[in-house]
């Protein structure tokens, strides 16, 4: 387990400074769609901790979303290459020198053990999206197995401002993400201490508001839409980055 101020960012990246925080949507060149940054050998260890500790609240996937699953992982090992890792056969080596076998685990777990990014898939039931695998273990004030097998406006149902029109702009912003052409967007949070695994019932919301003074530091997840080419799933992907408020 990694001190927690060693998961600690100096200072948030320029694009999510200057970019427009939530609802504001842009979009993503593909190339840039994960992220290795100065944390990452301290998130990880704390990813790897979660995963071999606490499994069952940090990872969950449908029966249905084998495919997805499988799909991600390998569009995800495409990436890595330009960001630090080597990827030989059924082994990938990280950045912080720790090995993966891309086999000997599902392959969301696989994909926790080596991205710094949460990963979600979104696949169509009917009218809506609906969260059929996850891991999760950053999560920001939200419990994984309370939003398992739901669809969008069910997961958003503890957010006052998420009313039907919001919600069918939504339904309609993950229809239209196309293959090759994803989407990111980001939010800032205020929380009292750095920890980035953060479950919370919908019962039980966390008590710091946005830009409470009290709140020492400042979480931003950097959030993208990427379409799966071939079971046309949506990956939700989320790249936590935690930094003192000093550092603003």
């Amino acid at each position: 387990m990694p001190v927690m101020t060693e998961i600690l960012q100096d200072h948030m990246p320029r694009d999510m400074v200057e970019a427009r925080a939530l609802p504001g949507i842009q979009p993503l060149d593909l190339t840039a769609w994960l992220r290795v940054d100065e944390a990452y050998a301290a998130q990880m260890a704390h990813r790897r901790h979660l995963i071999a500790t606490r499994r069952a609240d940090v990872y969950w996937q449908d029966l249905t979303a084998a495919d997805a699953a499988r799909e991600v992982l390998s569009e995800a090992l495409k990436h890595l290459p330009p960001l630090g890792f080597e990827v030989s056969g059924q082994m990938c080596r990280c950045p912080d020198g720790a090995v993966v076998d891309l086999t000997g685990e599902a392959p969301l777990v696989v994909l926790g053990q080596i991205l710094q990014e949460d990963i979600c898939l979104m696949e169509k039931r009917g009218d809506t999206h609906v969260l059929t695998a996850a891991i999760l273990c950053f999560p920001a004030s939200w419990r994984l197995r309370e939003k398992v097998g739901r669809p969008l406006i069910a997961i958003h149902d503890t957010v006052a401002e998420y009313d039907d029109a919001i919600a069918r702009r939504v339904q309609r912003l993950f229809d239209g993400v196309q293959v090759g052409r994803p989407l990111w967007r980001y939010n800032r949070l205020w929380y009292d201490n750095p920890e980035l695994f953060q479950p919370r019932s919908a019962s039980e919301p966390r008590r710091i508001a946005p830009g409470q003074a009290e709140a020492a530091y400042q979480r931003a997840e950097r959030q993208s839409l990427v379409r799966l080419p071939q079971t046309g799933a949506v990956v939700f992907s989320i790249h936590t980055y935690v930094v003192k408020r000093s550092a603003e």
